[in-house]
């Protein structure tokens, strides 16, 4: 997994405000959380209204999800998540996201997403569009 070496290097950001729920016995963000909050990053591109990656009958499905935990994330607060596309396979995706809080990465994550056909629930080529809006987000130095 790459190091974020700045923000910058993310085209895509959502912010989601921490809830007192999420804090663990230990008073810091519970680490399953961190996996909702990587979800909030993801969402908001991968199901877009104004510029869809998905055609009609088909789904993204994590194939694989590795998240290394860099620092604490604490409430209250806010966590910034940033996503950009580091692979695209013929039926596949991996994306890289980062979670910061204050300035500081809380964590990386590398997940692995297929896109798969509604009806026969098995993986399915990612369109042209899909292609083409997925190259617009990849990391500065994939290969």
């Amino acid at each position: 997994m790459i190091e974020p070496e700045t923000k910058a290097g993310y085209p895509c950001w959502a912010t989601e405000t921490i809830r007192y729920c999420d804090t663990d016995r230990q008073g810091h963000v519970n680490n399953a959380v961190f996996a909702t909050l990587l979800e909030t990053g993801r969402v908001p591109f991968l199901l877009s209204r104004e510029r869809p990656i998905l055609t009609a009958g088909t789904a993204f499905v994590i194939a694989r999800l590795a998240i290394d935990f860099k620092s604490e994330l604490n409430w209250p607060g806010t966590a910034e998540v940033g996503t950009r596309v580091r692979r695209i396979g013929t039926s596949s995706m991996t994306l890289e996201q980062a979670i910061y809080q204050n300035g500081v990465c809380a964590a990386m994550a590398e997940t692995v997403i297929v896109a798969m056909d509604e009806t026969t629930r098995r993986s399915c080529p990612l369109s042209p569009v899909a292609v083409a809006r997925l190259t617009e987000v990849m990391a500065g130095d994939a290969g």
